[in-house]
């Protein structure tokens, strides 16, 4: 039950604090698409989508005004592309043109999905899939996409990987009369989940059922606000609060999910906590890790911060509700955080922190703007590295970066929204190119072998 406390505190919440439903996604299984032609199969996926999701947009708006929480975003992931364009994958780009044509109609922000699993190997349709990215992400408004290339089961495979640098290079090439912006829409994975409501990775996974709506909630702002209110507790206590918080935030996600997902006639799937920041000042993770005790986020003790802040909010979660999944913890997208932002231009944060990072918070290295002449083999080498953390800890990581062309470290690219900006940082000059030359898997660690 709610009393008139629990109520004004929303209120407060939703009005001060920036809480908010980040996005309500609907994932939805294409696999009865799949037809005698690439022509048959985009008209299949055109108008299943256009179906399945019709009222999304109009059930968020609506839950949006009656709840009095905003709904940012509204969302559709699809199965893996990769999957319904087999047959014929050098036409993949009619599917992406389809999948992009159902998102603007249905007037949504993101579909994600225009993806391939290719953890363990990589057929030659699914080779000359991916080959496909950087022209499909140029050519469409509203099309995300993301590889899966290891996971902790299997290892990482590494051809995949040296392919990826070079699409994230050609995909910056093809959009570089805006500052790179395709590679915003492109996810390289390791441990990819199947339920993440999170653009630009969410895709709807082949376990899941035929249509489903996932909620991602952020607060950043409301845990700030709850640190801020306790300046002289001990981190003990600070843990608490967090947990108590998260708790509250996950309640209201839940609320909308369930009540979202059956006035669309689809499967409550789950609620995502995942403090997201956006550009707004107020709005930010590393605020919340300044307002525990750094000066600056980047500086010693960040890691450890973000440690405690993740698992916190991971725990007050799950007590709030057996639906937890996607990514759910802290993000650290750069662009997307002015606290991020103005660390990196004061030279406070770099890459090897921001990977440190990644070791102990959600995701990966996200959103990060790095000179437009950086080899394909130095992104492959990024992309292999937190693969491997992701792999080793048994977690989801992550790359998103932004070779800008034509600039370097000291200008700056401007997404606008809720991309926001982002600083150019440095990345090692030393070469990685005969290691990621090398090719093969690197094997799965010991510990993946539990039957």
């Amino acid at each position: 039950m709610f009393n008139k406390y629990d109520v004004l505190e929303t209120i407060n919440m939703v009005e001060k604090e920036h809480l908010d439903i980040r996005t309500i996604t609907m994932g939805i299984s294409l696999l009865p698409c799949v037809a005698g032609s690439a022509d048959e199969t985009a008209k299949k996926v055109y108008d299943r989508i256009c179906s399945r999701a019709e009222n999304l947009v109009k059930v968020a708006e609506s839950l949006s005004m009656e709840y009095g929480i905003p709904i940012v975003n509204k969302r559709v992931s699809v199965t893996p592309a990769s999957i319904i364009c087999a047959p014929f994958a050098a036409q993949s780009a009619k599917i992406g043109k389809a999948l992009d044509d159902a998102a603007r109609t249905l007037g949504i922000d993101f579909l994600g999905g225009y993806s391939a699993l290719v953890h363990k190997g990589m057929a030659d349709y699914e080779k000359t899939f991916i080959e496909t990215i950087p022209e499909v992400l140029a050519t469409t408004e509203k099309l995300c996409s993301s590889i899966n290339i290891g996971s902790s089961k299997s290892g990482i495979n590494m051809d995949a990987v040296r392919l990826m640098g070079e699409i994230v290079k050609q995909t910056a090439e093809l959009t570089k009369s805006r500052d790179g912006f395709g590679c915003a829409k492109l996810v390289v994975f390791c441990n990819a989940v199947e339920d993440n409501p999170f653009m630009a990775g969410a895709f709807h996974g082949v376990g899941e059922s035929g249509t489903v709506v996932n909620v991602g909630v952020s607060g950043p702002g409301v845990v700030q606000h709850a640190i801020e209110s306790i300046p002289e507790a001990n981190l003990t206590e600070l843990a608490e609060m967090i947990k108590r918080t998260a708790f509250k935030i996950t309640r209201a996600g839940q609320l909308v999910a369930r009540e979202a997902a059956r006035r669309l006639g689809a499967e409550f799937g789950i609620v995502d906590l995942s403090l997201a920041p956006t550009p707004a000042r107020g709005d930010s993770v590393a605020q919340i890790l300044e307002e525990m005790g750094l000066e600056r986020v980047g500086t010693h003790g960040t890691t450890a911060c973000l440690a405690m802040l993740n698992d916190a909010v991971k725990k007050g979660g799950v007590m709030a509700s057996s639906r937890v999944g996607g990514l759910s913890g802290a993000f650290i997208p750069v662009s997307e955080d002015i606290g991020m932002i103005e660390a990196a231009e004061k030279g406070g944060l770099c890459i090897d922190k921001l990977e440190a990072m990644t070791a102990v918070c959600s995701v990966g290295l996200d959103m990060i703007a790095i000179p437009g002449d950086t080899p394909a083999s130095t992104i492959s080498a990024i992309i292999a590295d937190e693969a491997a953390i992701g792999m080793i800890n048994n977690k989801t990581t992550a790359v998103r970066v932004i070779p800008a062309p034509g600039k370097g470290v000291g200008d700056c690219v401007n997404f606008g929204g809720l991309l926001g900006r982002a600083p150019i940082m440095p990345v090692h000059g030393e070469s990685s190119a005969k290691f990621i030359a090398r090719g093969g898997l690197i094997p799965a660690p010991i510990h993946s072998n539990k039957n």
